[in-house]
């Protein structure tokens, strides 16, 4: 077992996308239960070691990722600037995550302004995708959100989006942050 968790873990480390457990189970023609087993027990082993980084499933496969708190040494190294996106962006890919398959006629009516310029950005930078055409007339381009999506936010799937109630409870708790800077600035 300890050999085949060291193959495993090597396949992982090399590869540059996440490794679904079917391809693992298919290069080692092995079940994928089996592998499926390994991989669970890797993830274990490297949140208890608590190691600059960790094997977490992303974009339905498993990939090596730096935990977050130690995200700020690695840009250092790498001197790369955060990724940083516009607010127009933003909204346009919460519209399109959240309401899946949809036109670019939807987008523009929830937003208000003409989203073409900030649609073509995230379409080249494919963190959206085009996934058929509207069967009305016109026959305008459907849009969904892409794998490198979900990997750029360490998502495995699209219901570990945050939901409206999380929202929510984020807006109070922020607001009751807000309140205790105040009071404590006035002192």
């Amino acid at each position: 077992m300890d050999d085949l968790k060291a193959i495993v873990e090597a396949l992982v480390f090399v590869s540059e996308t996440p490794l679904k457990a079917e391809q693992i189970a298919e290069a080692l023609d092995l079940e994928k239960a089996r592998v499926g087993a390994v991989l669970l027990e890797l993830c274990r082993e490297y949140e208890e070691n608590d190691r600059g980084f960790e094997l977490r499933r992303v974009a339905g496969g498993y990939q090596f990722r730096t935990r977050a708190r130690y995200a700020e040494w690695v840009r250092r190294l790498s001197r790369a600037k955060p990724f940083r996106f516009s607010r127009a962006a933003l909204e346009t890919l919460a519209i399109i995550a959240y309401r899946q398959p949809v036109t670019r006629a939807d987008i523009e009516y929830l937003r208000g302004v003409d989203s073409g310029g900030v649609l073509k950005t995230l379409l080249d930078k494919h963190l959206v995708r085009i996934l058929g055409k509207k069967d009305i007339p016109g026959r305008p381009m459907i849009y969904g959100t892409s794998r490198d999506f979900l990997e750029l936010f360490g998502l495995n799937d699209l219901s570990g989006l945050p939901t409206l109630k999380e929202f929510d409870q984020l807006s109070l708790d922020l607001s009751v942050v807000e309140a205790g800077i105040a009071t404590n600035e006035s002192i």
